[in-house]
């Protein structure tokens, strides 16, 4: 018996099963279909337009799997850590993906044991810097005075922790990347811990600029901030303003801000937390980077993305801030808040997320009509604030 490799083709040697060839012919179609999704991917690196099938995703998926040297049937590793799961469910639910992204020095080098979860996370963040361009209006590039410049979202990366924890690696990367050691944060008052605790995580001196009322909104007091900038000259690291926030509180003027952040020459921070969604911030931030200075803005895949918490994203027109904070990260990092967001991204294709985004804004006309129905029944308003992401009322009356 012959033992010499059999080269016809896969489908072609199933007809000796006695599957007619006709009916090979129609399932070769579908096979070559769904490859075709996983090259393109590979050689655009954009979203699809169209939601990819449960299905296509979980062949994509274990196809990547198979790349990890955890999933190799052949050898048996004995390093300290090979990617070992005891419970099949937990490997179930990381479809086999045991390794994690990056290495210990760099958590976006690829990983030498898992070319595929390597893979995954490369894709995932072109995928979201895609969505992010083409569905959310952030731009790789804004045109300035002289022509094109860096926008928001030239580059980014993708990190396995929350909003808070992201921009202190964000602080301490602003600190490498200038060769300072001005530790000062000037931060716009806004009354959330997170933020707070990131500045004092990073080892800063937070120095809480306050904010002033104009009518019903709470905005940013850019006086008390140029103010603030006379004071402490050198020894500030950053600025760090807020464009997603409950009423009353509105989008700071991060254009204002970044105006006097380029005067001083000061790093600027733009907590962007869960501002994706409105078209309005957006535009509000393309302009900070046209007419100032922006650093980094920080952003959570949750909140953005419909994904379980555990993400986020850190936008930056400077590639280099992009890349230090990759180098600060300490350790391997754990690819689950990366795949649920790579999962997410292809189940709803871009014209998914722009119809998410059109539906948000449909919505939201029908809840203010319903809130000012409910406010005025009880003798109370809804509060008039340039904030199109939260509402408030008055409650003078209860």
């Amino acid at each position: 018996m012959g033992t010499g490799k059999d080269e016809r083709d896969i489908l072609e040697i199933m007809q000796s099963l006695g599957i007619p060839k006709n009916h090979l012919a129609v399932a070769k179609n579908n096979l070559n279909s769904f490859d075709s999704v996983t090259r393109s991917l590979l050689v655009h690196k954009r979203l699809p337009d169209k939601a990819t099938s449960d299905l296509q995703i979980e062949r994509i998926l274990l196809d990547f799997s198979s790349l990890d040297t955890n999933n190799f049937s052949k050898g048996c590793g004995v390093g300290e850590r090979e990617g070992r799961v005891f419970s099949s469910l937990v490997q179930r639910r990381h479809y086999h993906m045991s390794h994690g992204i990056g290495r210990s020095g760099d958590i976006v080098e690829p990983q030498p044991k898992a070319a595929g979860s390597s893979v995954m996370y490369k894709l995932a963040t072109n995928l979201a810097l895609d969505v992010i361009r083409r569905g959310s209006g952030l731009a790789a590039d804004v045109s300035g005075s002289n022509g094109k410049i860096p926008g928001p979202a030239r580059d980014g990366i993708l990190l396995p922790l929350c909003t808070g924890m992201s921009m202190t690696l964000t602080l301490q990367a602003l600190k490498s990347v200038t060769n300072t050691k001005a530790n000062v944060i000037l931060w716009s008052r806004i009354d959330q811990k997170s933020c707070f605790k990131a500045i004092m995580a990073a080892s800063c001196e937070p120095v809480i600029i306050p904010t002033k009322t104009v009518g019903d909104n709470v905005v940013t007091d850019v006086d008390a901030m140029k103010a603030a900038m006379e004071t402490y000259g050198n020894r500030i690291l950053a600025v760090i303003t807020t464009t997603s926030a409950f009423a009353p509180r509105v989008p700071d003027s991060v254009d204002q801000v970044a105006k006097l952040c380029n005067e001083w020459n000061v790093n600027h921070v733009i907590n962007n937390a869960y501002g994706l969604q409105c078209e309005k911030t957006c535009k509000l931030i393309n302009r900070a980077c046209v007419v100032g200075r922006v650093d980094a803005i920080v952003m959570s895949t949750d909140k953005n993305f419909l994904v379980p918490v555990g993400g986020a994203l850190v936008l930056s027109p400077n590639i280099d801030v992009v890349k230090s904070i990759g180098k600060i990260y300490p350790g391997r990092a754990n690819g689950s808040p990366v795949l649920d967001l790579f999962i997410t991204l292809l189940s709803l294709g871009l014209d998914g997320y722009k119809n998410l985004l059109k539906e948000r804004k449909k919505l939201t006309n029908s809840f203010i009509q319903k809130l000012e129905f409910v406010a005025e029944k009880y003798g109370e308003r809804i509060l008039k604030c340039d904030n199109s992401i939260s509402y408030g009322m008055t409650l003078n009356n209860l």
